[in-house]
């Protein structure tokens, strides 16, 4: 049976959120987001803001100087998770397969659904007015045959948009896309891509099988699958977390290497707390890096499952020697730990079994 999956995207959702809140702000170029003077950044812009080149994760300094009439409004993520809980409960009365992406996007299989309703698109649009009715904020959503698609449908005709690629006009739909529409293809990689010719979705069908893995690496079946459109990942409603980090931006670049170290030995100690009250264990240690001039480099170590907190800070530490951290001014630090596992995930015949059940 085709599966018949939506992916619905609030629109502007912060930013939208606070415009509904505070009628005299409808219509004006809004930012939800951090001073300017600090180093904030954008999380969220109204769409009036965008028309001026302002969009989410920029600098707000430069946001600023895009739009001199700029409204910034800090965030109070209390009251988004409010409304994303009545978006969300929306959702889990039409299907129990609702997969949740962040507080705005969601993911949802309506194969079956509470309406008995055969076609996507009008579950869709149901799911929308009652977005509208509930919470008096708009929402886009793209219907397709897997998440792939849907998920670009949603973006097409953004904001209160819905687009709906039935099965028949999937590959009419694949020639209209650009490389960078792939999942997981960002700007970097969409340059690489580029540079050996392979501009448009298509061409990675065509695509020399080296060339390709040159650009993306291990990655290269799976975008090559969804060149084809194929996508069979489930609609997954209970996400196992992978991952948690934390990061700092600094009002002032730092540039003392003691304090760099203190920095990142606290957050691999944040990350262990966090391990500890979950009673999980981490393989991966990651760290990230961001200079002066937005320059961003990541680093990484995997190794036995733990969760030490001192384990974390010598891998920490010790990744942060193979960056220019020390030489150069740093903007933002930030550390990890990924590729979880519980206890249930490890044989009690592991002869590291004794220590790791030691942690707790």
């Amino acid at each position: 049976m085709l599966r018949r999956i939506i992916h619905v995207d609030m629109d502007a959702f912060y930013a939208s959120v606070e415009q509904r809140d505070r009628p005299e702000l409808r219509g004006q170029p809004v930012v939800v987001g951090g001073s300017p003077d600090s180093r904030g950044v954008v999380a969220a812009a109204s769409y009036e803001a965008r028309t001026y080149g302002v969009r989410s994760a920029i600098p707000m300094s430069r946001a600023v100087r895009l739009c001199p009439a700029l409204v910034i409004i800090r965030p109070n993520f209390s009251k988004y998770r409010a409304v994303s809980q009545q978006v969300f409960e929306i959702f889990r009365s039409v299907t129990p397969l609702v997969e949740g992406l962040s507080l705005d996007e969601a993911y949802l299989d309506v194969t079956q659904n509470s309406w008995n309703e055969p076609l996507g698109m009008t579950v869709a649009m149901r799911i929308k007015a009652l977005i509208k009715d509930t919470t008096g904020l708009t929402a886009s959503a793209g219907v397709a045959p897997n998440k792939f698609l849907a998920k670009i449908a949603s973006a097409w005709r953004k904001p209160d948009g819905l687009t709906v690629i039935a099965p028949e006009r999937v590959e009419q739909f694949l020639h209209q896309l650009p490389v960078d529409a792939l999942w997981g293809v960002g700007p970097v990689t969409a340059a690489r891509l580029k540079e050996r010719g392979i501009g448009r979705l298509l061409d990675v069908r065509t695509a020399d099988p080296a060339a390709l893995h040159a650009a993306v690496g291990s990655s290269a079946d799976w975008l090559l699958r969804l060149a084809h459109g194929q996508d069979d990942r489930p609609v997954s409603p209970n996400r196992p977390v992978k991952s948690s980090s934390s990061e700092r931006t600094y009002a002032e670049d730092l540039t003392d290497p003691g304090r760099i170290k203190d920095e990142i030995a606290g957050m691999a100690r944040e990350n262990a707390e966090w391990l500890a009250r979950r009673e999980w264990l981490a393989r991966t240690v990651t760290i990230k890096v961001r200079y002066e001039d937005f320059t961003t480099i990541t680093r990484s170590h995997s190794a036995a499952p733990t969760r030490d907190p001192e384990a974390f800070v010598a891998r920490a530490l010790a990744l942060l020697e193979k960056t220019e951290a020390y030489q150069r001014p740093v903007r933002l630090l930030g550390a990890g730990v990924h590729n979880l596992v519980g206890r249930a995930d490890i044989d009690d015949s592991d002869e590291r079994w004794p220590l790791l059940r030691g942690l707790g």
